[in-house]
């Protein structure tokens, strides 16, 4: 067995637990094995709006095997539930359609799939209202949005500086609705033990969220909640939270006193598990001659439930990204009869950067400039919003160093002018950024002389990467090999800690397992090594330290691609694409990579395939499942780098290290986009841009 020595941060080791995975050995929520186990399966609204008027079970029922068909009628009451979503069998009201208005308890799961189709629900249905729109009439201004910033911002004066400016662009992208679709679906093994406590098998990003979510909502003391996850397929964002199903196998096993499986069919997962909110976002630009702005405004529409309010922030990355001295942006929301949309990867930011990295394609058209030369100017010297300095800001060496890598400098500045035989060939740039955050977390490191070292920290990989660089990031402290250190994380009893999400996972997880050896090794020196060692560390004191420094801390990046579009078909296609990233020290450049370009491709995804349909009659999606909704596939990938800048940030955390999960996808559509309107001379403002979209205006110019 080779040895990797310590100095493990920056290697490009291979997973820790991929033995485990390929092997079949890693167990992820649905494989647990549990005696006497049943089976729930949920029984969804076929209405979009209105009440339940009553569940006829009997014939369900009668099924040899079949339990309990739980509903609002003879469900158990739950505490205190905070997010609508979750307060499920509470009451008659549906809010949308595929809302859990039952759930089937069978002994087997194609007994429950059958009884489930037996189950006869009475509904007295409302008028529903599904379409966001500009002109919606009950838009309104939230008093934040995702998850805590002002809603509106404003500093200078707007419409003077827009209304005087030399040059200006005023122009409204869309984007669709789009849903996480992680390779495991959410899927929950509940154990409801005599005592009354439970223990939840669950694929999520943090175990320790979803422990107290279940014990407020169940009325429990947390220690009565266990939360098991070492193994998670994938999230996206969507696992950040508890979801519905969670509640439903909980309940099931109580009313049972058996062990219950409950997991979300990919058609579900449409409706009960979360997905990128619709935008509609208005951009003005006003600029000198030269390209310098003097106005930004950002005007976002996104929409949510009636049963809960979540706000998107989309027009967050324009209070920072260019300098301007007259700068707006606001949110109006619209709470329309459907799910409630949620995180998706890089919220806020994905959308957000596609209509603002859009617009300033379109000034630098306007001025006559080079699309990397305007962003080069417009770069500000310390954060907008705040005026507080970056603790390292190097979105100019990313631009550069991506045009000198991609040959930019070859790009002829008039857009359909390369043909190559049937395809209109052009290139296109955008930026790309992600706030740099960390929160509090917890960490034991410990000892045993023949045993070597065990790390217990609360974290989830969701197929990250976390556990390996988690792993690297001890061995560093404890200045051991990685093989004598064993990282175990996904359980609710180990120390407790900040979910996978916001990029924030390593940076916070890290920080604390970093505190937790330096002490442990203090503490062997101290005491010696032939006794068994354990120290638990928090960061809760450092965290609140660093958060009052006046930094303005974010990741940055550049991405460069090319598209080809068919004259005749409309079809595009993408045969290279470079993405150029600062984002502090990399703990593991071989998982680094995967998730930098794993982020690109959900990008190019979002550009070219990825749009959920809303059925204005039924309310529902109408393309739910992955025969409808499109996400790239190896022949839409071609020629895809993901490379990054040499940036060590000292005031991020320990390690230098910036979240490296989400910036990937951020600016990649608008790439595209800008590289489609160089090709064919052709401006598509709303995703996706696909032949339907291009083929008449390709045919009106006759190419």
């Amino acid at each position: 067995m080779s040895v990797t020595l310590a100095g493990a941060v920056g290697a490009a080791i291979d997973r820790v637990e991929g033995r485990a995975k390929v092997t079949g050995q890693a167990k992820y929520a649905y494989e647990y094995r549990q005696d006497e186990v049943a089976y729930a399966v949920i029984v969804p609204s076929t209405i979009a709006k209105g009440a339940v008027r009553n569940v006829d079970a009997a014939a369900a029922l009668a099924l040899p095997g079949v339990h309990e068909v739980l509903w609002h009628g003879n469900a158990p009451r739950l505490h205190e539930v905070s997010d609508g979503e979750l307060e499920v069998f509470q009451s008659d009201r549906v809010a949308y359609r595929w809302q859990i208005v039952a759930a089937v308890i069978a002994d087997s799961y194609e007994t429950a799939r059958q009884a489930e189709r037996l189950v006869r629900v009475e509904y007295a249905p409302e008028p529903h209202d599904v379409l966001l729109r500009a002109d919606h009439p009950e838009l309104y201004t939230p008093e934040k949005v995702n998850p805590n910033y002002p809603a509106v911002t404003s500093d200078g004066d707007f419409d003077d500086a827009f209304k005087h400016a030399q040059v200006t662009v005023d122009c409204t992208y869309e984007t669709p609705a789009e849903h996480n679709h992680p390779m495991e679906p959410h899927a929950t093994l509940a154990v409801w033990h005599e005592d009354g406590g439970v223990t939840i098998y669950d694929s999520n990003q943090g175990v320790v969220n979803v422990k107290n979510t279940v014990a407020r909502a169940f009325g429990l003391a947390a220690d009565q909640v266990r939360v098991i996850s070492p193994h998670v397929g994938g999230g996206f964002g969507s696992k950040g939270t508890p979801r519905p199903h969670v509640i439903v196998a909980i309940m099931a096993s109580q009313a049972l006193k058996r062990p219950v499986k409950l997991a979300v069919t990919r058609q579900q997962m449409f409706a009960v598990t979360g997905y990128r909110t619709p935008t509609i976002q208005r951009m003005r630009l006003a600029a000198d001659r030269e390209g310098r702005l003097v106005a930004i405004c950002h005007d976002a529409i996104v929409q949510s439930s009636t049963i809960r309010e979540f706000a998107e922030q989309a027009a967050l990355p324009s209070r920072m990204m260019y300098a301007a001295p007259n700068r707006r942006t606001t949110h109006r929301l619209a709470r329309l009869d459907v799910p409630t949309p949620s995180w998706m990867r890089a919220p806020g930011e994905t959308p957000g950067m596609y209509a603002l990295e859009s617009a300033m394609d379109e000034l630098a058209i306007a001025c006559g400039i080079d699309p990397v030369e305007l962003r080069v100017r417009n770069d500000p010297e310390v954060d907008p919003e705040s005026g507080n300095r970056f603790s390292s800001r190097n979105l100019v060496a990313c631009l550069r160093e991506g045009a000198e890598r991609f040959g930019w400098s070859a790009r002829d500045p008039q857009p359909g002018i390369r043909r190559e035989g049937r395809w209109l060939v052009g290139t296109g740039v955008a930026s790309s950024t992600y706030p740099a955050r960390r929160q509090p977390s917890s960490a034991r490191a410990s000892y045993e002389p023949a045993g070597g070292y065990v790390i217990e920290i609360a974290a989830a990989d969701i197929g990250t990467g976390a556990r390996t660089a988690l792993t690297q990031i001890a061995a560093d402290a404890l200045d051991v090999p990685v093989e004598e250190v064993d990282v175990r994380i996904g359980d609710s009893s180990l120390p407790e800690a900040f979910l996978a999400g916001g990029s924030m996972g390593n940076s916070s997880w890290g920080s604390a397992v970093i505190k937790a050896c330096r002490e442990l090794r203090a503490k062997m020196a101290a005491e010696g090594s032939d006794a068994p060692l354990s120290v638990e560390a928090d960061t809760k004191e450092e965290v609140a330290a660093a958060s009052k420094e006046p930094l303005a801390k974010h990741g940055f990046g550049a991405q460069f691609v090319e598209a080809r579009v068919d004259v005749d078909t409309g079809e595009v296609r993408i045969p290279r694409a470079l993405g150029v990233f600062a984002v502090g020290r990399i703990i593991n450049p071989k998982t680094a990579r995967s998730q930098l370009i794993g982020g690109m491709t959900m990008g190019i995804g979002m550009a070219l395939h990825e749009e959920s349909l809303i059925d204005l009659e039924f309310g529902d999606y109408l393309n739910h499942d992955l025969a409808g909704y499109h996400v790239p596939t190896n022949a839409d990938i071609e020629d895809l780098e993901a490379v990054w800048l040499d940036e060590d940030d000292p005031h991020i955390n320990p390690m230098g290290a910036k979240g490296i999960g989400e910036i990937g996808i951020v600016g990649t559509a608008a790439a595209v986009g800008n590289a489609i309107y160089h090709a064919t001379g052709i401006r598509v403002r709303d995703l996706p841009i696909g032949p339907t979209r291009l083929i008449s205006a390709l045919a009106r110019g006759n190419r």
